[in-house]
């Protein structure tokens, strides 16, 4: 692999607009860029809980979504181009059932919080929603492969049962919403 990034700045998004992956160039606010952008957020938040103590088996899961955000973003970079597969829907879907099955019934709804890497995790599952809503904004107006759609939607899943798990390591449970 070549220096991708051997100069950082290049001026050429100085009057709004910045290049994709196939030379196109598009407005830093279009729906492209917005969905590129929330999924970098996403990933930023995730490594904010990686930078926490976590049990192994976490830190394995969240790093794997880490590198298929990075895929993710450069489909979305690379109009028509496909990175994100049914079989890592599959792997996020497995992960979620190994995790929640231990967990117990929820009755009421959860307050965000419970120590600092699951309150950590409730903050990259709000930014994965917005991703995943910048990317429905995108699927309007462009083709976008269904694999990441619902990639991102069970990603978000995924975030808030890591966070639940996380609460229980952290502070022993969840603050329940009091209506």
């Amino acid at each position: 692999m070549g220096n991708r990034l051997s100069k950082i700045y290049t001026r050429t998004g100085d009057e709004g607009s910045t290049g994709l992956g196939d030379g196109s160039r598009v407005p830093k606010d279009g729906p492209r860029i917005e969905a590129c952008g929330a999924i970098d957020e996403t990933n930023s938040a995730i490594g904010v809980v990686l930078a926490a103590a976590l049990p192994e088996d976490i830190r394995r899961t969240l790093t794997d979504v880490q590198h298929d955000l990075f895929d993710l973003g450069g489909e979305l970079a690379i109009p028509g181009t496909r990175q994100i597969t049914a079989a890592q829907v599959e792997r996020l879907e497995a992960e979620l059932d190994r995790f929640n099955d231990p967990l117990p019934p929820l009755k009421e709804f959860i307050l965000p919080g419970g120590g600092p890497a699951a309150a950590a995790c409730h903050l990259a599952r709000a930014i994965c929603r917005r991703a995943e809503r910048r990317t429905w904004t995108l699927a309007g107006a462009e083709a976008v492969a269904p694999e990441s759609l619902k990639y991102l939607n069970r990603l978000s899943d995924l975030l808030f049962v890591l966070a639940r798990v996380l609460a229980r390591l952290e502070s022993g449970g969840e603050v329940l919403w009091r209506r």
